[in-house]
């Protein structure tokens, strides 16, 4: 079949993954009404498109905090990508850089930090933090990232706990055997659990409670005395947050919503850009993510003031269908129909 548009890769991925690894990409918190509406939300939103521009050069070339990349779409932090194709995220990382683009890598990878380095050297690459309450495993990570040369560290906000994604629990969502959370291992006691469901933190291949729901404002501050990396914040969904953001410091917002993974009911992150993008008044770079599924919405992201958007589930549908080469159709496609629409709207 012809694999024409992302939503191509979407029906692939969701005849040929495994129902529990399909399941667990898929999954909104609650009733996924948030995940729904991030797509929903770019649906509503129309062009005015001009007419008789010279449009016969165009330059989709952007930087992101000074790093250059070929087009304004990077790849927003995943877990476990072994769950869609076998090399994981040393396909995600290697694609990235075909495409010249950014990865940002996530605390739960099934590739070490090392291993996803040294897939593919000199790519542009962030790291992704969760902070735990095992705070010298975190602080491990933050030191690790830096030396293998991650040049942005990525704090997710929106998970002091995890949301409750139905299918997970109906499933009894756990890793296979055969991966780990690679970069967490030995991090955590691992204790036996009984099969009875307690814990929804299990299903992530951690312990229960592992997470630090403690996390403040003020931990950005320990995080900038830990590293010289710039810190990008990401889950900021109102004006009050992104003030504080800036005022801490933080050289990049990521507006999200964690794919409506989170709290359910909470505004379309493309919805959230423009309250932000207003707060920030340009003093820190803003990104965006969630919902994008074609190229048209890349361009709406932009002209409401991001600065570069990332995808996370067409990405995985990449990897289900080709692996790194999977990942590469699907970034070029939204490359393309990027430029079109960018030429179509003058």
């Amino acid at each position: 079949m012809a694999m024409v548009c992302l939503s191509d890769f979407e029906a692939y991925a969701r005849k040929y993954l495994p129902k529990i690894a399909w399941d667990y990409f898929a999954a909104g918190a609650d009733d996924c009404t948030t995940r729904d509406e991030n797509i929903l939300a770019y649906k509503r939103i129309r062009f005015r498109p001009r007419m008789l521009r010279d449009v016969s050069v165009m330059d989709i070339r952007t930087k992101i905090l000074g790093s250059e990349i070929s087009f304004p779409v990077g790849i927003a932090p995943t877990g476990f990508h072994q769950l869609a194709w076998p090399d994981g995220e040393k396909s995600t990382a290697r694609a990235a850089r075909a495409m010249n683009t950014c990865y940002i890598a996530s605390t739960y990878s099934t590739c070490t930090l090392e291993e996803i380095s040294a897939a593919a050297p000199g790519g542009l690459r962030w790291f992704q933090l969760y902070i735990h309450r095992n705070r010298a495993a975190s602080q491990q990570l933050v030191l690790r990232a830096e030396a293998l040369g991650f040049q942005g560290l990525v704090l997710t906000a929106d998970l002091p706990y995890t949301g409750k994604r139905r299918d997970d629990v109906r499933n009894g969502f756990r890793l296979p055997p055969h991966m780990k959370v690679k970069n967490l291992e030995g991090a955590f006691e691992v204790c036996k659990m009984s099969p009875s469901f307690h814990s929804l933190h299990w299903q992530y291949g951690l312990p229960p409670n592992s997470l630090d729901p403690s996390v403040t404002w003020n931990d950005i501050y320990w995080l900038q005395s830990l590293t010289r990396l710039p810190i990008i914040i990401k889950g900021i969904l109102t004006r009050e947050d992104a003030e504080l953001a800036v005022r801490h410091g933080v050289q990049g917002i990521i507006v999200s919503n964690h794919g409506g993974r989170q709290l359910d009911e909470g505004p379309a992150a493309i919805d959230a850009l423009v309250e932000v993008v207003e707060a920030v008044q340009g003093r820190v770079e803003v990104y965006v993510d969630g919902g994008i599924r074609k190229g048209s919405d890349v361009l709406k992201a932009l002209a409401l003031g991001a600065k570069c958007v990332f995808i996370g589930r067409p990405a995985i549908w990449g990897l289900a269908y080709k692996g790194e080469e999977g990942l590469q159709d699907v970034l070029r496609i939204l490359q393309d129909e990027f430029r079109l629409s960018m030429a179509l709207a003058g």
